[in-house]
């Protein structure tokens, strides 16, 4: 095989025939000193071109290509070792291993079965990543923006977004719980929409461990209550019993603090006695008692005569006939009606000097409050016994 070299010399107008001058050409070989003595270049222009020939046909012309060309469409599968990009990555449907860089931009693509260990977002934009079935152990956004996240039937492990924005997440939670198209819904809990219970329905209410309410109805309860199910402890105006007061000493047992509620009130006595001869008598009134001579009503007792005596400074209730008696009973004052405070009293007292018994009425200009217990002349004083009221 001829060779073209600084070796190979022609011969002072010699000749060389065609034959000869075509073998030189077709085994030409040009050696590596040729292409190494060439000035180096720092940097590749889009219109630069590269020659390259087809290993399986040697004879064929070499073919020439642009570096642009080259690398905007001409790469096949295969691995690419510290290619560096710097400008956007744009790819339709991703088949194998993708490896971007910062700054990089994936308009739309698909990753079918892949599993990817690490995928970093610095500050890159991710316009629409579908994964069929695919893996991601670690995707982490510090602020780059994840515009559509749609995972079908695979696995996102951890999720970390920092000061990113996934704008539409859609997934299917275990539970109460969903997101879809980026709103979060809670499940229904099987209860029908609306408001439960009134004045005549009491609501039954069921709620689990969660506090979500599972079941609600209402039932109906009675106005009218069972016989035997109201007590006086129950109501709220029972009977009231007062403070027994030992009637021995002074002329007047006060008791006041009497709700305005109240409608009857029962004077109670026990061997009650005076140091004289004066009668007993009660007096009622609304701020203060009432002394003036408004009360009607006559008083009586029964021995081997009846003896009668009217009143009006009080409701009269013994006729002394000895010196000194111990007197038991009681008195009852009741509320004529609800809309006035006329007041009417019966009393019915036993003592050695016989029974007595009286009735009366008294009108007050407000709502009765006190009660007293005294002697007519209000100057005797009790020597013996105790006195109370009771008031419903």
């Amino acid at each position: 095989m001829a060779m073209i070299d600084r070796n190979f010399t022609f011969a002072t107008n010699g000749t060389v025939s065609a034959a000869d001058l075509h073998n030189l050409i077709d085994s030409a070989t040009i050696y590596q000193d040729l292409i190494t003595g060439q000035l180096p270049i720092t940097s590749v222009g889009t219109n630069y071109e590269l020659l390259i020939a087809d290993a399986t046909n040697p004879n064929a012309a070499p073919n020439a290509v642009t570096v642009y060309d080259l690398f905007d469409d001409a790469l096949t599968a295969g691995t690419y070792t510290g290619l560096n990009l710097t400008g956007a990555l744009t790819y339709g449907t991703a088949t194998g291993t993708r490896l971007v860089s910062t700054n990089a931009t994936i308009t739309t693509g698909t990753i079918t079965t892949a599993v990817i260990p690490t995928l970093t977002s610095s500050t890159a934009t991710f316009g629409t990543t579908t994964s069929t079935a695919a893996t991601i152990t670690n995707l982490a956004s510090t602020s780059g923006t994840i515009a559509t996240l749609n995972s079908t039937t695979g696995t996102i492990t951890t999720l970390n977004s920092t000061t990113g924005t996934i704008g539409n997440l859609s997934t299917t939670l275990a539970g109460d719980f969903t997101i879809s198209q980026g709103t979060g819904t809670l499940g229904t809990s099987g209860v029908t929409l609306g408001t439960y219970g009134s004045v005549t329905a009491i609501p039954f209410i069921t709620v689990n461990a969660k506090g979500i309410i599972t079941a609600a109805t209402t039932g109906t309860f009675s106005s009218t209550p069972a016989d035997g199910s109201i007590t006086p402890e129950k109501l709220s105006q029972p009977f009231t019993s007062g403070t027994a007061v030992a009637s021995t000493s002074g002329t007047a047992i006060d008791f006041t603090g009497i709700p305005s509620w109240v409608k009857r009130i029962t004077v109670m006595l026990q061997a009650v006695s005076a140091n004289s001869s004066s009668n007993l008598q009660v007096q009622i009134g609304s701020g203060s008692i009432d002394i003036t001579s408004t009360y009607v009503g006559h008083a009586s007792i029964v021995t081997n005569s009846v003896n009668q005596l009217a009143f009006t400074t009080g409701f009269l209730l013994t006729q002394q006939t000895a010196s000194v008696q111990a007197y038991s009973g009681a008195m009852t004052c009741s509320r004529l009606n609800s809309s006035t405070n006329l007041w009417v009293e019966t009393s019915s007292l036993g003592g050695a000097g016989g029974v007595n018994f009286g009735g009366g009425n008294k009108s007050l200009a407000g709502a009765l409050d006190r009660v007293r217990i005294t002697t007519v002349d209000g100057i005797t004083s009790f020597t013996g016994g105790s006195v109370n009221i009771m008031y419903e």
